[in-house]
């Protein structure tokens, strides 16, 4: 194994999700590496990152920007784009969604781990219509959406730039919006963490942040008409009014914590997944614990979930199609031992061991 001196790059670090999960553990396999990025809330954040070597932008100093980092928007790039990482570094490894990979790189190689092409700028109007933006603003908005997307396209044709995609859906958006083939190399997913149960309960389960593209409202209104128990673990900003919206089957538990969602996961029917995701770490991580998935039948769950053995799929994202998958599908005919094998596949020692081929390939 090659000993390099590497630099993370990462968007911000203000909300706990997919994207920081894999910084976890790219921090894990590379512990000398700084991490860069726009802004840190330190007293939000796992108290873990508090050993990190992190390193943040003059954003950092923005008010309200950590509860309000949307608002910003438009200055991320900016941000990036003043920040010099040309010197000291055998390679840049930067961890995607945003404008992170707009660093000052030079002829420094850097390795884009892209967890999707910036969605509000690739894809505002859909962004627009989740988000409920008035039509005014979003009127306001188009010019500066037009430039982000200019030089987001133009940052991506760095000769020195290498894309890895998390999943097919991920790597045809690398080659739609940016036209760059890029290899996958799928996150990892701490599997040793899960363990089937002999026994399941009858309750359905979603592990989600409450936000508007992750699609809770379909799943809120299929249990609705379907009156079976739902669980659903999470917090965000969607969830007073989803709240307002359940018929009291559905179970609002909050944040769970992480020692508590093995238990949770592998006693649940099924897991649900109701959103169109890049990937998805939360699906697998229930076929790590032996229970099986109803997910919606696009992006990143295509490539996590194999339909008919450790899960199923409904193709329109209507409260009626999942109400039907759910219908339709015998959970208890499913073999917990072919999910826990499914998401072995997804392990963080593959994983360390692909990034680290294509670090020491370039």
């Amino acid at each position: 194994m090659l000993r390099m001196h590497i630099a993370l790059i990462h968007d911000w670090l203000n909300q706990y999700g997919g994207a920081e999960r894999v910084l976890e553990h790219l921090v894990a396999q590379f512990p000398a590496a700084p991490v860069y990025t726009s802004m840190y809330w330190r007293e939000k954040m796992p108290t873990a990152y508090r050993h990190w070597d992190i390193r943040t932008t003059w954003m950092d100093r923005l008010p309200g920007i950590y509860r309000h980092h949307q608002w910003y928007f438009p200055l991320y790039a900016l941000a990036f784009a003043m920040l010099d990482v040309r010197r000291g570094y055998d390679v840049i490894l930067s961890n995607k969604s945003g404008f992170c990979h707009g660093i000052r790189a030079g002829d420094t190689p850097q390795v884009c781990y892209c967890l999707a092409p910036t969605r509000y700028v690739w894809e505002f109007d859909a962004y627009a219509a989740r988000e409920n933006l008035p039509g005014a603003l979003k009127v306001l908005l188009k010019p500066a959406v037009a430039l982000l997307r200019h030089w987001d396209y133009r940052v991506a044709q760095r000769a020195t730039t290498h894309f890895v995609a998390i999943s097919t859906e991920i790597q045809e958006r690398i080659r739609r919006y940016y036209h760059r083939e890029a290899p996958i190399i799928y996150p990892p997913v701490d599997v040793t963490r899960f363990h089937p149960l002999p026994r399941h309960e009858d309750y359905y389960l979603i592990v989600s942040r409450l936000i508007p593209y992750k699609r809770i409202d379909l799943a809120v209104q299929a249990f609705n008409q379907l009156g079976l128990p739902l669980y659903i673990a999470g917090s965000g900003r969607d969830r007073e009014a989803l709240e307002a919206l359940a018929k009291p089957n559905i179970t609002f538990l909050g944040y769970v914590p992480d020692a508590d969602l093995p238990d949770l996961l592998a006693r649940c029917k099924a897991f649900v997944f109701p959103g169109r995701e890049d990937f998805g770490i939360a699906p697998l991580e229930a076929q790590a614990a032996g229970r099986p998935v109803i997910a919606y039948g696009a992006g990143g769950a295509l490539d996590s979930i194999i339909e008919g053995q450790t899960g199923a799929f409904f193709h329109e994202p209507t409260p009626e199609a999942l109400a039907q998958a759910v219908l339709a599908f015998d959970a208890g005919r499913v073999d917990p031992l072919a999910c826990r094998a499914n998401a072995e596949r997804f392990s963080v020692p593959r994983f360390q061991t692909e990034i680290q081929a294509v670090l020491e390939r370039i």
